[in-house]
């Protein structure tokens, strides 16, 4: 439906944003998408991105910016930036915010994607953010892209361009679903927290990962450590 309107899609490498990047190009033309990846000290940050450029490539996704923000990992405070923080498993994660949260990540993030939206005046930013079954980041949910919203409007040369959040409300398996429906390169992505070869299994990524396609009734394309694909 928006078809030769230009659009600027956030991808990690991550299975989220690989759907979005699909929707994207779905409803724009692979031609009309520039992809952008953000690289900001997290410890898989060679391997996703891989994954961005192996994605961009079966999406035919060819305008792409890769951009390096080394502030996050300076200000550290979150187990994915910080060496000396562990990354825990998914059983060992009590109530509220986990240390894996980055903090205020995805403003950074958004930020760079309207600079360039402007630049190539794109009017929609996809984002693939997701509320339910995620680890309980405070920047993925709906409100947060709301209230960005605005600042866009008022903080813009024209003020037209608007973040596209098409995940939000599904549920991981609901995102496997609708990734295999517009043939998203799933098995190009990686969610892995900690490891860049095998993804280890036990981190809150990879577990909400492995819960997704099993209740979706598929099986997860990515290699595991030995001592989870025993007990899968």
């Amino acid at each position: 439906m928006n078809k030769n309107q230009s659009a600027v899609v956030l991808l990690s490498g991550g299975m989220d944003s690989c759907v979005c990047a699909a929707i994207a190009a779905r409803e724009h033309g692979a031609e009309h998408v520039a992809a952008m990846h953000i690289s900001y000290g997290q410890r898989t940050e060679a391997r996703e991105r891989e994954s961005f450029n192996q994605i961009c490539d079966r999406l035919g996704i060819a305008k792409r910016m890769l951009i390096e923000n080394r502030s996050l990992a300076q200000i550290g405070g979150s187990a994915l930036t910080d060496n000396t923080i562990a990354v825990p498993e998914s059983g060992h994660i009590g109530a509220g915010v986990p240390i894996t949260y980055v903090p205020f990540r995805n403003a950074h993030f958004l930020s760079a994607a309207v600079s360039w939206a402007e630049v190539l005046g794109a009017e929609t930013i996809y984002i693939g953010a997701v509320e339910q079954d995620s680890s309980g980041y405070p920047d993925c949910r709906p409100e947060y892209y709301d209230a960005f919203n605005q600042v866009i409007r008022v903080g813009t040369k024209e003020g037209g361009i608007e973040i596209a959040t098409p995940l939000i409300a599904l549920r991981k398996a609901e995102i496997i679903r609708r990734g295999l429906e517009l043939g998203a390169p799933l098995e190009l992505t990686w969610s892995c927290y900690t490891e860049q070869r095998e993804a280890c299994g036990v981190c809150d990524s990879c577990v909400l990962r492995l819960r997704a396609f099993e209740a979706a009734g598929v099986k997860d394309p990515l290699p595991y450590a030995a001592r989870v694909a025993a007990h899968s």
